[in-house]
Protein backbone atom coordinates (compact mmCIF):
# COMPACT_ATOMS: atom_id res chain seq x y z
CA UNK A 1 0.00 0.00 0.00
CA UNK A 2 1.13 3.80 -1.03
CA UNK A 3 0.94 4.79 2.57
CA UNK A 4 1.65 8.56 1.19
CA UNK A 5 -1.40 8.18 -1.07
CA UNK A 6 -3.94 6.90 1.34
CA UNK A 7 -2.72 9.75 4.03
CA UNK A 8 -3.13 12.67 0.92
CA UNK A 9 -6.49 11.31 0.40
CA UNK A 10 -8.08 10.67 4.14
CA UNK A 11 -6.75 14.36 4.91
CA UNK A 12 -8.53 16.10 1.85
CA UNK A 13 -11.57 14.10 2.75
CA UNK A 14 -11.68 13.81 6.19
CA UNK A 15 -9.23 16.01 8.07
CA UNK A 16 -9.83 19.37 6.05
CA UNK A 17 -6.26 19.21 4.61
CA UNK A 18 -5.20 18.99 8.61
CA UNK A 19 -3.90 15.25 9.11
CA UNK A 20 -1.64 15.91 12.37
CA UNK A 21 1.27 13.77 13.23
CA UNK A 22 -0.69 12.60 16.13
CA UNK A 23 -3.88 11.72 14.17
CA UNK A 24 -1.61 9.64 11.92
CA UNK A 25 0.15 7.48 14.48
CA UNK A 26 -2.92 6.84 15.40
CA UNK A 27 -4.04 5.20 12.00
CA UNK A 28 -0.58 3.86 12.04
CA UNK A 29 -1.20 1.63 14.99
CA UNK A 30 -4.39 0.54 13.53
CA UNK A 31 -2.75 -0.31 10.27
CA UNK A 32 0.02 -2.41 11.51
CA UNK A 33 -2.36 -3.96 14.17
CA UNK A 34 -4.81 -4.92 11.03
CA UNK A 35 -1.89 -6.91 9.61
CA UNK A 36 -0.47 -8.71 12.46
CA UNK A 37 -4.47 -10.09 12.76
CA UNK A 38 -4.84 -10.93 9.35
CA UNK A 39 -7.71 -8.02 8.58
CA UNK A 40 -6.95 -7.72 4.82
CA UNK A 41 -10.61 -7.19 4.04
CA UNK A 42 -10.63 -3.47 3.09
CA UNK A 43 -13.95 -2.65 4.01
CA UNK A 44 -13.23 -4.35 7.10
CA UNK A 45 -10.46 -2.23 7.55
CA UNK A 46 -11.96 0.99 6.80
CA UNK A 47 -15.31 0.41 9.20
CA UNK A 48 -12.62 -0.01 11.84
CA UNK A 49 -11.28 2.99 11.04
CA UNK A 50 -14.59 4.47 10.29
CA UNK A 51 -15.48 3.41 14.00
CA UNK A 52 -12.45 5.00 15.95
CA UNK A 53 -12.77 8.26 13.76
CA UNK A 54 -16.68 8.78 15.36
CA UNK A 55 -15.82 7.42 18.82
CA UNK A 56 -12.76 9.22 19.25
CA UNK A 57 -13.89 12.40 17.62
CA UNK A 58 -11.70 12.44 14.74
CA UNK A 59 -8.50 12.14 16.88
CA UNK A 60 -7.51 8.37 15.67
CA UNK A 61 -6.47 7.72 19.13
CA UNK A 62 -7.78 6.01 22.48
CA UNK A 63 -9.48 8.59 24.28
CA UNK A 64 -11.94 8.12 27.55
CA UNK A 65 -15.55 9.02 27.13
CA UNK A 66 -16.19 12.95 27.97
CA UNK A 67 -17.78 12.97 31.49
CA UNK A 68 -16.35 9.55 32.20
CA UNK A 69 -19.86 7.89 32.14
CA UNK A 70 -21.99 10.77 34.29
CA UNK A 71 -25.31 10.00 34.60
CA UNK A 72 -24.78 6.85 32.75
CA UNK A 73 -25.91 3.26 33.63
CA UNK A 74 -22.36 2.29 33.51
CA UNK A 75 -20.91 5.58 34.92
CA UNK A 76 -21.44 3.97 38.69
CA UNK A 77 -20.73 0.54 40.25
CA UNK A 78 -23.17 -1.32 38.65
CA UNK A 79 -23.31 -4.29 36.27
CA UNK A 80 -25.20 -4.63 33.48
CA UNK A 81 -27.99 -6.75 34.98
CA UNK A 82 -28.40 -3.87 37.73
CA UNK A 83 -26.45 -5.71 40.23
CA UNK A 84 -23.88 -3.76 42.46
CA UNK A 85 -20.06 -4.31 42.32
CA UNK A 86 -17.49 -3.60 45.26
CA UNK A 87 -14.06 -4.99 43.89
CA UNK A 88 -12.43 -3.61 41.61
CA UNK A 89 -12.64 0.04 42.55
CA UNK A 90 -13.42 1.05 38.78
CA UNK A 91 -15.81 2.43 36.97
CA UNK A 92 -15.85 0.53 33.30
CA UNK A 93 -17.06 3.87 31.00
CA UNK A 94 -16.17 4.42 27.85
CA UNK A 95 -12.38 4.39 26.85
CA UNK A 96 -10.14 3.10 23.48
CA UNK A 97 -10.91 3.67 20.17
CA UNK A 98 -14.48 2.00 20.62
CA UNK A 99 -15.26 3.24 23.89
CA UNK A 100 -15.39 -0.30 25.80
CA UNK A 101 -18.29 0.14 28.37
CA UNK A 102 -19.70 -1.72 31.25
CA UNK A 103 -18.09 -4.37 33.79
CA UNK A 104 -18.76 -7.33 31.56
CA UNK A 105 -17.23 -5.84 28.61
CA UNK A 106 -13.80 -5.39 30.38
CA UNK A 107 -13.92 -8.58 31.72
CA UNK A 108 -14.60 -10.44 28.56
CA UNK A 109 -11.97 -8.55 26.38
CA UNK A 110 -9.68 -8.92 29.11
CA UNK A 111 -10.39 -12.93 29.41
CA UNK A 112 -10.31 -13.00 25.50
CA UNK A 113 -6.54 -11.18 25.03
CA UNK A 114 -5.44 -12.36 28.56
CA UNK A 115 -5.29 -8.75 29.88
CA UNK A 116 -6.30 -7.67 33.36
CA UNK A 117 -8.67 -5.14 32.32
CA UNK A 118 -10.95 -5.64 35.09
CA UNK A 119 -8.10 -4.42 37.18
CA UNK A 120 -6.55 -2.03 35.16
CA UNK A 121 -9.28 -0.64 32.60
CA UNK A 122 -7.05 2.51 31.63
CA UNK A 123 -4.52 -0.20 29.36
CA UNK A 124 -7.64 0.20 27.04
CA UNK A 125 -6.05 3.64 26.11
CA UNK A 126 -3.14 1.83 24.98
CA UNK A 127 -2.83 2.39 21.23
CA UNK A 128 -2.35 -1.43 20.72
CA UNK A 129 -4.24 -2.38 23.30
CA UNK A 130 -7.00 -0.54 21.90
CA UNK A 131 -6.65 -1.77 18.53
CA UNK A 132 -6.72 -5.63 20.03
CA UNK A 133 -9.79 -5.31 21.82
CA UNK A 134 -11.33 -3.35 18.41
CA UNK A 135 -10.52 -6.00 16.35
CA UNK A 136 -11.42 -8.51 18.64
CA UNK A 137 -14.91 -7.30 19.28
CA UNK A 138 -15.46 -6.41 15.46
CA UNK A 139 -14.86 -9.82 13.98
CA UNK A 140 -14.88 -13.27 14.40
CA UNK A 141 -11.93 -13.33 16.47
CA UNK A 142 -11.28 -15.59 19.14
CA UNK A 143 -14.37 -15.96 20.75
CA UNK A 144 -15.61 -16.79 16.67
CA UNK A 145 -18.00 -14.03 17.56
CA UNK A 146 -18.34 -10.18 17.55
CA UNK A 147 -17.97 -9.27 21.32
CA UNK A 148 -19.30 -6.07 21.13
CA UNK A 149 -22.74 -7.07 20.09
CA UNK A 150 -22.78 -10.80 19.07
CA UNK A 151 -22.42 -9.91 15.74
CA UNK A 152 -19.18 -9.18 13.44
CA UNK A 153 -17.75 -7.34 10.53
CA UNK A 154 -18.34 -11.03 8.36
CA UNK A 155 -21.99 -10.44 8.49
CA UNK A 156 -21.98 -7.60 6.55
CA UNK A 157 -19.38 -7.27 4.50
CA UNK A 158 -18.86 -10.50 2.61
CA UNK A 159 -19.40 -12.51 -0.88
CA UNK A 160 -23.10 -11.86 -0.96
CA UNK A 161 -23.42 -8.60 1.28
CA UNK A 162 -21.55 -4.93 1.70
CA UNK A 163 -23.73 -3.02 4.08
CA UNK A 164 -22.18 -0.13 5.85
CA UNK A 165 -25.13 1.47 7.22
CA UNK A 166 -25.82 -1.79 9.15
CA UNK A 167 -22.61 -2.85 9.79
CA UNK A 168 -23.06 0.01 13.06
CA UNK A 169 -24.83 -3.28 14.94
CA UNK A 170 -21.39 -4.91 14.86
CA UNK A 171 -20.79 -1.74 17.84
CA UNK A 172 -23.91 0.14 18.31
CA UNK A 173 -27.60 -0.62 17.57
CA UNK A 174 -27.54 1.55 14.35
CA UNK A 175 -26.89 5.00 16.31
CA UNK A 176 -25.60 7.22 13.73
CA UNK A 177 -25.37 4.70 10.99
CA UNK A 178 -25.19 6.58 7.94
CA UNK A 179 -22.72 8.68 9.48
CA UNK A 180 -20.76 6.28 9.99
CA UNK A 181 -21.28 4.65 6.28
CA UNK A 182 -20.05 8.23 4.80
CA UNK A 183 -16.92 7.68 6.99
CA UNK A 184 -16.36 4.29 6.14
CA UNK A 185 -16.85 5.38 2.39
CA UNK A 186 -13.78 7.85 2.44
CA UNK A 187 -11.56 5.72 4.35
CA UNK A 188 -12.50 2.89 1.70
CA UNK A 189 -11.65 4.90 -1.47
CA UNK A 190 -8.32 5.91 -0.16
CA UNK A 191 -7.14 2.31 0.80
CA UNK A 192 -8.19 1.48 -2.73
CA UNK A 193 -6.49 4.19 -4.34
CA UNK A 194 -3.35 3.60 -2.03
CA UNK A 195 -3.50 -0.24 -3.27
CA UNK A 196 -4.05 -1.92 -0.19
CA UNK A 197 -5.35 -4.69 -1.18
Amino acid sequence: MDKNLFFESISGSLFNGRLSPAQRRGIEHKLSAFDRHGIADDRWRAYMLATSYHETAATMLPVEEKGKGRGRPYGQKRKQDGSPYEVPEKIYYGRGDVQLTWYENYERMGRLLHLPLLKLPELALDPDVSARIMIEGMTRGTSNRGDFTGLALEDFFNRWRDDAVQARRVVNGIDRARLIAQYHAAFLQALRRAGSS
